[in-house]
């Protein structure tokens, strides 16, 4: 017998300020869909993603959930009224016995429980929105960019999660190695129409194109058709025009038809000139220190950076890898150690935070107002692009804004729209040394794959920060991971050589970020001596690093068993909440299970230690 869907959408219409979002939209999600959502950005993904959460209304159509069923949404923004602290929010709702989960998603997350809701970030909120939607457990969940703010071990650790869990899920995501790794189907929002895949992201690019090359011949058949139907209005006689009322009537309803598709929106039009060339040596530093107070950032470090170089910074959130790149460009000095910046160096900066917009200004004016872009003597209405005036909506058509929100404030921008604004500041200046804090955050794979290719022919300087695995591949040639406590190692090439270069398994497609073509190869970890014939067998670098890990995991492993068990302890749990001790009974089988391996591995490798 065919199990009923968890959600089922059908002829879906919705109208935003006189234009339609979707109309006629259906689409179905099933037990075990493990769904990318994709689309460009303003497509409505997130508008589509609160429909189908039940916060928003459409014009029309229905919207079907089975009782019984929940549907959990990640909430970008939420409203945290009447809580002192993120915990507080992130266990509200839950049962005294279920707040454990909260605990074990706030770890695994990086996120201080105890942090006072008035002075906890944008990033801090969206991250106990995550840990609220995963502690809850619902049959099926929508996340929209979970991993916005999240460091790589956190969007590991979420990953994993995200794998074992039996609910079904919905992602909104720019992360290609995240929906690699996790999805099973992808839903593709192109122009208010909803195309299903049974295929993860790993082939939604290949099959877009199909569907794109197939309208384009499509279009074309039809406008030789409208061609030829309109020499034959033009050139009939007049009887045989009167005798073929109906040829005429095809031909309007061709062009209406003609008239009624909707144009693809392009991609962005992203350039950029090196302008001067800088010296041969951009930045060296020399026994660099830093630190907050008690808290050090940085131990003493030394770099030399050459022109041309793309360096990224990568480690935990709060390890220092901002100012350390403000350090690197002369924003921020050492307390000690010198630092030495190039000759010629000019320097367009990309903030992660956005802080050179201003929400109350409106795009005309975030390009006009700003001196560096302004053109003397040519009135408000041109900027200057790479030392050529420009007219701004001419200039703003090129990051795909109309010539109506070229007058609406910055506030009423989307993410991803904010991140093409910034880019169109930075990029209208002639620069040889690129500052990018965070620049893939709410940029659609279209533009993300624009502007890696534009960093890629690039012959200026880069310093990039970024938890987007797939980017740091395609990007780096050097990585510098700030470690914790200070410690910042350089290593050659991107996220999978440096990871190579730790010891650490090759990410693959079951687990983490698939390898472009344009990816370069990954760096090969030394091997360990030979032993000689007297000596015992050792650990390998891996084996020696798994050693030392295993007993922080098993003792998790340990209270997550203990946390489950004193919950499965009340006897009138299982008449009272069936599902809550079903999925509580099966997590601690899995746990138990994991327990018990972690430690067969960690006996083994005693012993292999021991000789």
């Amino acid at each position: 017998m065919a199990r009923a869907p968890l959600l089922q959408l059908s002829d879906i219409s919705l109208t935003f300020g006189g234009d339609p979002v979707f109309s006629d939209l259906g689409l179905v999600v099933q037990q075990g869909d493990r769904v990318a959502l994709v689309g460009r950005n303003g497509s409505g993904k997130s508008t589509l993603m609160k429909v189908m959460a039940g916060l928003v209304e459409p014009d029309s159509g229905s919207r079907i959930v089975p009782p019984g069923v929940h549907v959990g949404y990640m909430e970008q923004d939420p409203t945290m009224a009447g809580c002192a602290t993120l915990g507080d929010f992130a266990t509200s709702g839950l049962a005294e016995g279920e707040t454990y989960r909260v605990e074990m998603a706030g770890e695994g997350l990086k996120l201080d429980l105890s942090r006072p809701v008035e002075t906890a970030s944008g990033g801090e909120r969206r991250r106990a929105a995550l840990a609220k939607l995963l502690a809850e457990a619902p049959e099926l969940m929508l996340l929209d960019e979970p991993t916005n703010h999240l460091d790589i071990a956190a969007i590991r650790w979420l990953e994993d999660q995200l794998a074992e869990t039996r609910a079904a899920f919905v992602l909104i995501s720019h992360d290609r190695a995240f929906l690699n790794r996790l999805t099973r189907a992808t839903l593709w929002l192109d122009r208010g129409v909803v195309r299903r895949q049974e295929h993860g992201f790993t082939s939604f690019e290949e099959w877009r194109d199909k569907v794109w090359a197939e309208e384009d011949e499509a279009r074309h058949k039809l406008d030789r058709k409208i061609k030829a139907e309109a020499k034959w209005a033009v050139e009939g006689i007049s009887a045989r025009r009167t005798r073929n009322q109906g040829r005429v009537r095809a031909l309007q309803a061709l062009r209406a038809e003609r008239s009624a598709q909707i144009r693809r929106q392009g991609t962005a039009d992203l350039a950029i000139e090196t302008g001067r060339a800088s010296g041969k040596l951009v930045v060296e530093a020399k026994e660099i220190t830093k630190a907050f107070g008690d808290k050090v950032i940085l131990k003493p470090f030394s770099l030399r950076i050459q022109r041309g170089e793309r360096v990224a910074l990568v480690g935990p959130n709060g390890a220092g890898k901002t100012t350390l790149l403000k350090m690197l460009i002369g924003q921020e000095t050492p307390d000690s150690g010198t630092l030495t910046l190039g000759t010629n160096l000019d320097i367009a900066v990309f903030d992660q935070t956005r802080a050179q917009l201003d929400p109350n200004a409106t795009l005309w004016e975030s390009l006009t107002g700003d001196k560096a872009l302004r053109v003397q003597g040519r009135g408000g209405d041109q900027v200057m692009v790479r030392g050529n005036p420009r007219h701004v909506v001419s200039y703003l058509k090129d990051f795909l804004f109309n010539e109506q929100q070229a007058r609406a404030p910055v506030s009423s921008l989307s993410g991803g729209e904010k991140a093409r604004l910034l880019l169109a500041r930075i990029l209208a200046q002639p620069a040889n040394l690129l500052v990018l804090d965070e620049p893939t955050n709410d940029l659609d794979i279209e533009t993300l794959d624009l502007l890696q290719e534009l960093l890629s022919d690039y012959d200026g300087t880069v310093l990039l920060v970024s938890h987007d695995r797939d980017f740091l591949d395609r990007i780096a040639t050097t990585t510098i991971a700030m470690e914790g406590d200070g410690r910042a190692v350089i290593y050659a090439g991107g996220w999978s050589d440096y990871r190579a270069q730790r010891g650490e398994a090759a990410e693959t497609p079951g687990e983490g970020a698939v390898r472009t073509a344009t990816a370069k190869p990954a760096a090969q970890p030394l091997p360990d001596p030979a032993p000689t014939q007297a000596s015992t067998p050792r650990l390998t670098f891996t084996e020696k690093h798994r050693l030392e890990a295993l007993p922080s995991e098993i003792e998790r492993l340990e209270a997550e068993i203990g946390k489950l068990e004193q919950f499965l302890a009340d006897p009138a749990l299982f008449s009272a909440e069936p599902v809550k001790f079903r999925k509580a009974s099966e997590a601690l089988v899995e746990r138990q299970q994991a327990l018990a391996a972690a430690e067969e591995e960690w006996l083994l490798l005693e012993e292999k230690a021991a000789g």
